[in-house]
C-alpha cells in the first residue's frame, strides 16, 4: 500500500486516529499524524537498517531535547562555545566562569556543551540550577563536567547535528571564546544560519581576553580572504561583535533586547514585535536610512497585531513595526533592529545605523 500525507490512506488513517485516541493528551494531532506516517513510509521505502537507525535516533534525541527545555521556554538563555582544553589556571577560563555568574545574576540561563574547559567554567559560574549541558558522545575528551553530571538539564547526543539544533534553537544569544575545530565549526554554523535568515537575529559575541588576538586574526581572515573575493559582503560583519570584557559581552546581549522582542513572517511581510513603541518620526528615519532593506515599492509602518498572529494571544499587547523585507540582507536587518533599540523615546533626529 502506498502511503500519502493526505488523508487518503483508508484503514491506515483510521488506525492512526484510533492510536492517537488511545494514547490520549496528544497535542497538534495533525503534526503527530504526519510523523507517524513518515515513520511508516520510511519503513516501506528503506531497506537499510543504518538509515532507519539514524531517523529513529534523531527523532528520539529531538523529542528529549524538547522535553528538557519546555519548562524553561520563557527564560532567556545564552549559549556559550569554547575550547574543552582550556585549563582552570588560564585567564580566559576565569573570564568564562565570571560570564556564567554574571548571566545567572542577570536572570539568564546558560547552555554549554556540558564538557570540560570553557564549558565547565561557564557552568561553574552559572551554577547547576541555571545551567543546561548538551554534550556529545565521543571516545575521548568530551566527558560531562562535574556541574552537569547527573543534572536533569544535561543531554548527551549521538549526532552533532541534533546537538547543534539544541544549541541554536533554544538560545537568545551566542557567546564564543577561543577554541579548536569544534568552536570554529560552531562559530561558522551560527553565522551561516543568521546570515541566511534560517535563524532569527540574535546577539553573536566573540570574546578575547584583553589584548588577545584569537578573534581579531580570525576576523582579519574573513575580511582579507572572504570579503575581498566576494564570498561574503561587508554587511555580513554586522551580525557579530568582538569584545574583550565580560561586561561588554553582557551589555551587547542586554542592548539587543532593549526594545526588540521577537519577529514573525506573515506572508511576504516581516513583523517586528517591540516591548515599547516608537513614534512616527522614528519610522520616517527608518524609511530613509533602510530603504535598501525593502522590496520594490515596499513600506515600513507602525502596526498592532495582525490577524494572522491571533494564534499568539500572549503577544497581542506588543506594538509592531511591519516592513516589506527583501529577505536578502540579514546583516542590515540586524542594524535595523539596533536602530530601533537605540531610539530614545523623545528624540528621532538621527539614526546612527544608516548606510
Amino acid at each position: 500500500m502506498e502511503l500519502h500525507f493526505t488523508k487518503s490512506n483508508g484503514p491506515v488513517d483510521q488506525a492512526i486516529e484510533q492510536l492517537l485516541d488511545i494514547a490520549q493528551n496528544i497535542t497538534q494531532r495533525g503534526i503527530v499524524r504526519e510523523m507517524i506516517l513518515a515513520a511508516l513510509k520510511a519503513g516501506q521505502e528503506s531497506s537499510q537498517k543504518a538509515d532507519l537507525k539514524l531517523m529513529n535516533s534523531t527523532l528520539k534525541e529531538m523529542r528529549f531535547t524538547a522535553k528538557v527545555f519546555e519548562p524553561y521556554r520563557e527564560v532567556k538563555k545564552v549559549t556559550v562555545f569554547g575550547s574543552a582544553r582550556t585549563q582552570p589556571d588560564e585567564a580566559i577560563y576565569e573570564m568564562a566562569r565570571r560570564l556564567g555568574r554574571k548571566l545567572a545574576e542577570a536572570g539568564y540561563m546558560v547552555i554549554t556543551g556540558g564538557g570540560p574547559g570553557i564549558m565547565q567554567a561557564v557552568n561553574e559560574g552559572a551554577g547547576t540550577e541555571r545551567s543546561f549541558g548538551v554534550n556529545i558522545r565521543l571516545p575521548f575528551e568530551q566527558k560531562t563536567n562535574p556541574i552537569m553530571d547527573g543534572n536533569p538539564r544535561s543531554i548527551t547526543y549521538k549526532y552533532f547535528f541534533n546537538r547543534k539544533v539544541a544549541f541554536l534553537k533554544e538560545t537568545d544569544a551566542v557567546v564564543l571564546f577561543p577554541g579548536g575545530f569544534g568552536t570554529l565549526d560552531e562559530a561558522m554554523e551560527t553565522l551561516t544560519l543568521v546570515q541566511t535568515g534560517k535563524r532569527d537575529p540574535f546577539p553573536v559575541v566573540f570574546v578575547d581576553e584583553p589584548g588577545g588576538t584569537y578573534w581579531t586574526r580570525w576576523i582579519h581572515f574573513l575580511e582579507k580572504e572572504l570579503m575581498t573575493r566576494g564570498y561574503i559582503s561587508s554587511s555580513d560583519f554586522y551580525v557579530f561583535e568582538r569584545v574583550e570584557s565580560i561586561e561588554d559581552a553582557i551589555d551587547r546581549i542586554r542592548s539587543f533586547y532593549t526594545r526588540y522582542h521577537s519577529l514573525r513572517y506573515v506572508g511576504e511581510r516581516l513583523v517586528l514585535r517591540l516591548t515599547s513603541s516608537v513614534g512616527d518620526k522614528e519610522v520616517e528615519v527608518l524609511r530613509r536610512e533602510f530603504q535598501d532593506l525593502l522590496t520594490p515599492q515596499g513600506e515600513i509602518i507602525l502596526s498592532g497585531p495582525l490577524q494572522e498572529e491571533s494564534d499568539e494571544p500572549e503577544l497581542a499587547h506588543l506594538p509592531r513595526i511591519v516592513l516589506d523585507f527583501n529577505r536578502r540582507d540579514f546583516g542590515r536587518l540586524r542594524k535595523f533592529i539596533d536602530a530601533i533599540n537605540v531610539f530614545s523615546e523623545k528624540s528621532s533626529i538621527s539614526c546612527p545605523f544608516g548606510a
